[in-house]
């Protein structure tokens, strides 16, 4: 077997090894992950703070991680105090909106009534245990939503998530401190021509974690802006504010501001406002056509990948790792073209 050989045998052994990791001790570590990746991203500003007020490293570090506490703070709190008004309101309304719901059923079925009068009895009794099938499943799916296994699992997740994110702020604090000793121990253990390439790989993934920062910062601008607009016509009294919680929630991909706008007309739909909750279900709808379609576009002239090879690796990684494969997916391929324009990687075969 001529193609087995050293080379082969460490080449499978280096994807078996990523393999692994990625299933393996990603989960589990991403609580870290996240902090050195906001340690890097908020490196910038401690150098800017540093060169500005002439402050030793620590002194810069303590400035940047308060103020980096501070907007997580703002922003948590003004969305949770958000919420739990608005679910406090829906609490309070709630007689009246099943007052509402059931008028409405009522004069649905008084339209039945008059429209089955002329059809034949086969019809209607069809017509009717199709509609009771459907109520049924629609109970069977918000009691699926709305159980106690479902709530169960969710406060049993809280200490998980406190936990999680005690770490990361801990580990965030001690990365931002110990980041260039973390730089000159690893170019210390490498050779001049591996830490020149090694350099080179860190260069062009710093210039594709801004550019991505960057695209999803332009995408949701785009969003804010298409948001506000809709909104001024469907709903002025809460436009800017809707809108600006639209434009923070989406960030998060995949979701985005569909966590936003799905319990409003939900909401809308229940109080009986029919009207309201279908401009709301044909904006969310306008705002997830936008981001499916331009994200990809944007985020690859940004980070430096075609959009479809953008949108590839986004699909994969979020079905291979989840919600962080979004952007591992688009990483990973960033890595491997940094490494093989840096020459660590070596492919030169024809089939």
């Amino acid at each position: 077997m001529k193609w087995w050989n050293k080379k082969t045998f460490t080449i499978i052994l280096v994807i078996a090894l990523i393999v692994l990791v990625s299933i393996y001790i990603i989960p589990i570590v991403i609580p870290l992950i996240l902090a050195l990746l906001t340690a890097i991203f908020l490196e910038p500003f401690v150098d800017f703070l540093k060169k500005r007020f002439k402050w030793q490293r620590k002194s810069a570090v303590i400035t940047a991680f308060i103020v980096f506490m501070l907007l997580i703070s703002g922003l948590l709190y003004w969305t949770v105090t958000y919420l739990i008004g608005r679910i406090i309101q829906f609490s309070q309304n709630m007689p009246e909106y099943i007052n509402g719901l059931t008028a409405i059923w009522e004069e649905i079925q008084a339209f039945f009534l008059r429209s089955s009068e002329d059809m034949p009895v086969e019809v209607i009794t069809s017509f009717e245990s199709e509609l009771a099938l459907f109520l049924e499943e629609v109970r069977d799916w918000i009691l699926s939503i709305i159980n106690y296994d479902t709530i169960t699992n969710l406060l049993t997740g809280i200490p998980s998530f406190l936990v999680s994110f005690i770490v990361f702020l801990i580990a965030l604090f001690l990365f931002m401190l110990d980041l260039d000793d973390l730089k000159r121990i690893l170019f210390s253990m490498l050779k001049d021509s591996t830490a020149e390439k090694v350099r080179f790989m860190a260069s062009r993934l710093n210039n594709v974690i801004f550019g991505f920062l960057k695209a999803q910062f332009l995408v949701s601008v785009i969003i804010f802006l298409v948001s506000f607009v809709a909104l001024l016509f469907i709903a002025p009294e809460v436009a800017i504010v809707m809108s600006l919680l639209i434009w923070v929630i989406d960030f998060i991909p995949i979701l985005g501001s569909i966590i936003v706008l799905t319990p409003w007309f939900i909401y809308e739909f229940i109080s009986g406002d029919i009207a309201q909750g279908t401009q709301l279900v044909i904006l969310a709808l306008v705002l997830l056509i936008i981001r499916r379609t331009v994200e990809p576009k944007v985020m690859g002239s940004h980070i430096g990948l075609s959009p479809l090879a953008t949108l590839i690796a986004m699909f994969i990684g979020l079905q291979l790792i989840g919600f962080l494969g979004f952007f591992i997916g688009p990483l990973i391929v960033i890595l491997f073209t940094s490494a093989r324009e840096a020459g660590i990687i070596k492919i030169d075969f024809k089939i």
